[in-house]
């Protein structure tokens, strides 16, 4: 295992003939300078990096505790953090030689990423999604076909994540020699949560420096919302062997705590093997994973990264929920208060900084990992409060 007792490689033996083959790949090349230099390159001059850190003051006057800083990830290019990984691997795909990436995604960002890298990298594309998720991210799904891909909607079980992510698995298993499966989050077997984490590491490597710049000192707390937990995972790592650091990941409780309403896995999980890897995963008696609700379509996910697993079992981070009602809260509390649109899930990370701050003295310091703009969730959240948009 890779993390104490999480992680591991739990798959079909014609899948972990591949799983392997993106191991080798991944060992040869991650510390390979050619490589390294090319990835950073498209990081600082495609993506946009580094994202920028910014003082909240509106909201830290209004809250009247801790300063508040957001890691603005919603301005890289695609408008979320999941294009550091996806340039990545899809980099490393064209070193293994493979011709096609095939994705899953529930929000969309992912998808809209992996299409974009496609696109750039001139590979063909396809993106499982589920149907519900389909709906929900009308906007991303056009983007994704825009930028070439085609997009699968998944029509069976509850049509989401975890159905998309089935998926993808069943097509890849399929089509293994020419098609390299591009995983969206720090989930799955080794290596892609730590090749993940590894390509989202930017973030928090980004934020130390650009804290010690500002002020001098690392922050008290970084909180970044949590579903499969690439974003989060991305903030927290550089901060790891920091213990005066916090480290807060914001699960998304949906409705409320009860079952089928919520995906706050950490929270309520237990141990147990999803999509390759042995991890904290919501189940029924049976060992089946538990049907799962979130508003934000990049959180509805009933398993967790296995690094987010050990570093909870550690009590190295706490993991806190957040409800729909206070997301679509925070969702409206930073537009008004910064004039940015958060994402729906980052605005999880966001509700929780609000109730976090009032209670710290006005010298500590919060910073909130912004993971993604909420352009795709305007309509949604305007459906959940009863209004109807007019195209």
């Amino acid at each position: 295992m890779e993390f104490g007792s999480f992680g591991g490689q739990f798959v079909p033996p014609v899948v972990l003939k591949a799983v392997k083959e993106v191991e080798e790949a991944y060992e040869t090349y991650k510390n390979d300078e050619a490589f390294l230099t090319e990835f950073r390159d498209y990081l600082n001059k495609y993506a946009g990096r580094p994202s920028l850190l910014y003082h909240a003051k509106n909201m830290t006057e209004d809250l009247k505790g801790a300063k508040i800083y957001l890691k603005r990830e919603d301005l890289n290019h695609t408008g979320a953090h999941k294009i550091n990984n996806v340039l990545g691997q899809a980099l490393l795909a064209k070193r293994m030689g493979k011709t096609k990436l095939i994705a899953e995604t529930g929000a969309g960002q992912h998808g809209v990423a992996t299409a974009t890298a496609a696109a750039l990298l001139n590979m063909a594309c396809e993106i499982h999604m589920g149907a519900v998720d389909v709906e929900r991210q009308a906007l991303n799904v056009y983007r994704m076909r825009l930028l070439g891909a085609t997009v699968v909607p998944v029509e069976e079980g509850l049509k989401t994540l975890k159905e998309a992510v089935d998926s993808a698995l069943m097509t890849w298993s399929q089509h293994l020699d020419d098609t390299f499966y591009l995983i969206g989050s720090a989930v799955g077997p080794h290596p892609y949560p730590t090749m993940v984490r590894d390509f989202q590491k930017v973030i928090g490597e980004e934020i130390r420096e650009e804290i010690l710049s500002t002020e001098k000192r690392l922050p008290d707390a970084i909180i970044a919302c949590v579903g499969g937990g690439s974003n989060a995972i991305g903030a927290f790592y550089a901060f790891k062997d920091d213990l005066s650091v916090q480290l807060i990941g914001a699960e998304p409780a949906g409705r409320g705590l009860t079952p089928g309403e919520h995906a706050a896995t950490l929270t309520l999980g237990k141990e147990g093997v999803i999509h390759g890897m042995n991890t904290m995963v919501l189940m029924e008696a049976n060992g089946e994973p538990s049907p799962v609700y979130s508003i934000a379509a990049g959180l509805d996910y009933p398993g967790i990264g296995p690094e987010h697993a050990f570093l909870k079992a550690t009590k190295r981070a706490s993991y806190v929920t957040i409800t729909d009602d206070e997301a679509i809260n925070a969702f409206e509390y930073l537009s008004r208060k910064e004039g940015i649109i958060p994402a729906i899930e980052s605005a999880h990370a966001v509700a929780y900084a609000m109730k976090l701050a009032p209670t710290l003295d006005k010298d500590k310091i919060i910073v909130v990992n912004l993971s993604g703009r909420g352009d795709k969730d305007v309509r949604q959240v305007a459906r959940a409060q009863g209004m109807t948009l007019v195209d």
